[in-house]
């Protein structure tokens, strides 16, 4: 290891980044055995070990949290692929050290060899790792938007393969006997959480309406239905139902009631506040929608989790369309 350098925070492609836990006996004291430099980096989150390719040589860094945040973000992409977490850092890893043997990684991820093995070798099934045929055996990576692009493809043959298979599966159904079901009808209520969970719902409950569809939605949530497809399928559904859509007097409900110009004649601004979305199917069934506050404890951050409810409960239909009613008094 050649220096210390505490002024160095940004990274570049030559770098190889490895945990405190990770370096090696290289830099010990011959005759006391001790490492003072690895005591360091073990003792202070803040630092790491980098090796710069291009010099040969090793530094202890300052820790960038925006490159953490970086990498997180990546991880937490990668994992919406169907990627378990050591399957990313062996991924990642490999990505950015080049070409290397699996002892290698393992040792430098803190991961058991064996494991190691099988991670590759899954890695490669799904195209994303090649065997390089020299000995010792190495593995390479794949460029990360080419991997990308890779998981999304399997992504898409895996759902045209389930499509395909509804037919079947729903004729087989349909041949087997069944019991008979009162046709009476229920009042139920179904949890939901999770944004596309929501808003899947919400889509559902636009097919469904023939005659009526109204909408309250405050700042936060017309923007989350704007920035999705709703809007357009909402859109698309005002030239078959009455849509009505009211929101909260703000700069930023107005903004997005501008865009969406073809709702101006059905589109009501009122100074309610606090209120969750909800959305109600010919006086029928209601979806409410509420953000859950959770803190990130990395950066002391509230996010916000999507959940929802919705029921054709009558009498809680009727509430929400009498406060939906009052809000749109003149």
């Amino acid at each position: 290891m050649t220096d210390v350098d505490f002024g160095f925070r940004f990274l570049s492609r030559n770098h190889i980044i490895y945990k405190g836990s990770e370096l090696g006996s290289k830099t010990q004291n011959k005759e006391t055995g001790e490492n003072p430099q690895m005591a360091l980096v073990m003792d202070n989150a803040e630092l790491m070990k980098v090796y710069d390719k291009q010099t040969d040589a090793w530094k202890l860094v300052k820790r960038d949290q925006t490159y953490n945040k970086q990498i997180s973000s990546i991880e937490d992409t990668l994992s919406k692929f169907g990627l378990l977490k050591n399957e990313i850092k062996v991924y990642l890893h490999l990505a950015r050290a080049g070409e290397k043997k699996a002892g290698e990684i393992a040792e430098a991820i803190s991961l058991h060899r064996t494991e190691t093995y099988r991670i590759l070798r899954d890695l490669e099934k799904r195209g994303i790792v090649f065997s390089i045929f020299e000995k010792p055996l190495k593995f390479t990576a794949v460029p990360l938007d080419k991997a990308i692009d890779l998981l999304v493809d399997a992504q898409k043959i895996k759902i045209k393969l389930l499509e395909q298979e509804k037919a079947s599966v729903v004729e087989l159904w349909s041949s087997m006997p069944q019991p008979k079901v009162s046709d009476s009808k229920k009042e139920l209520f179904q949890m939901l959480e999770g944004e596309q969970q929501v808003l899947m719902k919400a889509n559902e409950l636009l097919e469904r309406s023939q005659k009526e569809f109204k909408v309250f939605a405050s700042a936060d949530y017309l923007s989350q239905l704007y920035y999705s497809d709703f809007s357009d399928k909402l859109k698309q559904h005002a030239d078959k139902v009455n849509v009505s859509v009211v929101t909260d007097n703000s700069l930023k409900s107005s903004y997005f009631i501008g865009q969406l110009q073809w709702l101006s004649d059905s589109s009501r601004v009122v100074d309610e506040q606090g209120l969750p979305c909800f959305m109600i199917s010919d006086d029928k069934e209601v979806l409410i929608s509420f953000h859950e506050k959770e803190t990130d404890d990395e950066d002391a951050k509230k996010k916000f989790k999507t959940a929802a409810i919705w029921t054709n409960y009558s009498a809680f239909v009727k509430l929400l369309r009498t406060l939906f009613s009052k809000m749109t008094e003149t």
